[in-house]
């Protein structure tokens, strides 16, 4: 038996990468008996055939699955955003940390465009979140290399809104690749979407990262809801204030005595996040109790 990464899952065949060489895979119909789907990302162990075929025999435990794109063992969510053309929401960017976070996921927040917008104001408002924050420029190449540096060793997703060029940064990170990137519609401020499929891309010495189609289909809907009460817990900043409250069951929003609203007004927390936390409170607080699931 060998072992690999699932790279590519199309039409019940799966491409597993094994020291550098791909193989052709079949999945053994023990899955399907047991519910069980394969998906990019998973570590698995297979048999080897002949011609670069192979048989998925055992999918290794998940440390967390995404539900769009279908995606397994995601260490760090590159959040690509941009101040230009499109202009990121940063209420966009405050879902899907929270999300990450939700799923013991790692965050490295890269403004793109840097050459033509720096992003200092996005910049500023993640801050004190403690994500690494990497400005980048697939024009110039601006912020690559630290990029590339920052997710050795790691199974990486790439997601942003549209037209924020993620499709050209993995083309810098990787030129042979050469992804179809779509043209921004300058007059709309958006771009077409261009990516069709989730697909691991190795970027060598067991590093490997995937390409998401935006936010749009990087579907929070669909993923596990939050309960409100653990919103707290995946906003950083708020970290060394939780516990310092006058009641213990504070919401963070308008309560007299909450050291949280206080670190807001001092400057602590980004005005910005906590409205980020209070939207995603409002939209958590609406959910019956059947729609949470245990996390």
């Amino acid at each position: 038996m060998a072992e690999g990464v699932i790279i590519r899952s199309l039409s019940g065949f799966y491409t597993v990468m094994c020291d550098g060489v791909r193989y052709e895979c079949r999945a053994r119909g023990v899955f399907r008996k047991d519910g069980l789907v394969p998906l990019v990302g998973d570590r698995v162990r297979f048999e080897k055939l002949d011609e670069g075929k192979g048989v998925v025999s055992e999918i290794k435990t998940r440390s967390h699955a995404f539900v769009r794109p279908a995606v397994a063992n995601v260490e760090i969510l590159i959040l690509v955003a941009s101040a230009v053309i499109p202009v990121t929401d940063p209420f966009l960017l405050d879902r899907m940390t929270a999300i990450a976070e939700n799923a013991n996921c790692g965050v490295i927040l890269c403004i793109n465009k840097a050459d033509l917008d720096p992003g200092d104001e996005l910049a500023e408002i993640y801050a004190r979140s403690g994500y690494p924050i990497i400005r980048t420029s697939a024009v110039t190449g601006e912020g690559v290399e630290a990029l590339r540096e920052a997710v050795r060793g790691k199974i990486c997703a790439i997601s942003g809104n549209t037209g924020v060029g993620k499709s050209s940064l993995l083309n810098a990170l990787l030129p042979d690749l050469a992804l179809q990137v779509g043209e921004v519609s300058k007059k709309l401020g958006r771009g077409r979407h261009t990516t069709r499929h989730v697909e691991l891309y190795t970027l060598g010495q067991d590093t490997y990262i995937a390409d998401t189609p935006g936010f749009a289909s990087f579907d929070t809907e669909l993923m596990d809801p939050i309960p409100k009460e653990k919103l707290q817990t995946l906003f950083p900043e708020f970290q060394p204030y939780l516990g310092q409250c006058r009641f213990q069951d504070c919401a963070h929003l308008k309560e007299p005595g909450c050291a949280v609203l206080e670190a807001v007004e001092s400057g602590e927390i980004h005005p910005s996040r906590h409205e980020g936390y209070a939207r995603l409170y409002s939209l958590s607080a609406k959910l019956n109790a059947w729609e949470l699931k245990s996390t």
